[in-house]
């Protein structure tokens, strides 16, 4: 890459990764006109090793890479481990909540619609390679409010005393921060094997059995904690058991293994108070898990749809089509007005 002329100070190295290859080139010739960028394409692939190679200072990524919507979130949380000093903006087709919350988590410093005017990214670049965040007033009430709604891990032993370690609260909050056991490992430069160890080690400590109870507790347990010292490790007066109540009993257990319907349903109970103790935190916190759920499942569902989309002929999808939308009509229509609540709710999450 040929330096630009003036002082290495006044000069800053950006690369662009775009969602594909004739994007990433223009985008990267349409920055190299503001005099004071030195600008570089990469692919997705060779993102990481030139830009360490290269010494950037601002990484500008979409989100969609490799035609997959959330692969540029990867690509930031690995970029992220492998070069922390890189500040990095990401380039978004949605302003919708979840993904400005994921391009955050995944460690960038702004976030950029491409809807706004070329001046205005290069404006952006030089605000966050001088240190400063991007991001409009909704965006970044986005940010406060999910950082407002996420309790402090306070995770403790069968007896209420011993606090995790270090290593293995840092293990917990990566987890919920949606990150994989690779992601977990590339971050804390340990194998993967030594992060299956640590949650091991976790699940026993806390009593839980899987990834989900173990979010569900970091997300509930201060609250829970709470109402144990209020009442003395006992039932206190007027709390339901959930033995009493099947059908609530049912809804944790469906929940908790990752049911998305039963995840809305229990933070409904929860919010309403008219089968369990009216909980708002846990309401609140079933609401959040939920909401990551039928991400995933979402993400599972687009691409598994788009592989089975290459397989069929034009009249076949629109006969899925159509076929798809009599069923969706069918079942619909006798919804009672509780599951047209969950219909609305999961509606909501998925827009």
């Amino acid at each position: 890459m040929e330096p630009k002329q003036g002082s290495n100070q006044d000069i800053i190295r950006v690369l662009v990764a775009d969602s594909t290859h004739i994007h990433t080139q223009l985008l990267a010739d349409a920055l190299k006109r503001d005099p004071k960028l030195d600008v570089l394409g990469a692919h997705s692939t060779d993102l990481i090793p030139t830009a360490i190679h290269h010494n950037m200072d601002v990484a500008v990524v979409s989100s969609n890479l490799d035609e997959d919507p959330l692969r540029g979130f990867e690509v930031l949380r690995k970029l992220r481990a492998a070069a922390p000093k890189i500040r990095t903006i990401v380039l978004l087709d949605s302003s919708k909540r979840e993904v400005i919350l994921a391009a955050f988590q995944a460690g960038a410093k702004g976030v950029f619609s491409r809807y706004e005017s070329l001046e205005t990214l290069c404006q952006c670049v030089r605000q966050v390679h001088a240190g400063q965040i991007w991001a409009n007033s909704q965006q970044m009430s986005y940010a406060v409010e999910a950082l407002a709604a996420t309790p402090t891990v306070r995770a403790v032993d069968a007896n209420g005393l011993s606090l995790l370690s270090k290593r293995e609260l840092e293990v917990v909050r990566s987890l919920a921060e949606g990150l994989t056991n690779r992601e977990i490992a590339e971050r804390l430069g340990l194998s993967q094997h030594t992060i299956k160890n640590y949650l091991f080690r976790v699940f026993d400590k806390l009593g839980v059995s899987s990834r989900m109870e173990l979010l569900c507790l970091t997300l509930t347990q201060p609250n829970e904690q709470a109402r144990e010292n209020v009442s003395g490790g006992t039932a206190g007066a007027g709390k339901r058991n959930d033995a009493d109540n099947p059908d609530l009993a049912w809804h944790k257990k469906a929940a908790e293994e990752g049911m998305p319907d039963a995840q809305i349903a229990l933070a409904q109970i929860y919010s309403q108070g008219k089968q369990a103790e009216k909980d708002p935190v846990a309401a609140y916190a079933w609401y959040l898990v939920s909401e990551q759920t039928m991400a995933e499942m979402k993400d599972l569902i687009s691409n598994s749809k788009r592989k089975l989309a290459e397989s069929l002929s034009t009249e076949e999808i629109l006969e899925a089509q159509k076929a798809a939308a009599a069923r969706l009509k069918k079942s619909v229509k006798p919804a009672s007005h509780d599951s047209k609540d969950v219909v609305a709710t999961a509606k909501h999450v998925l827009a």
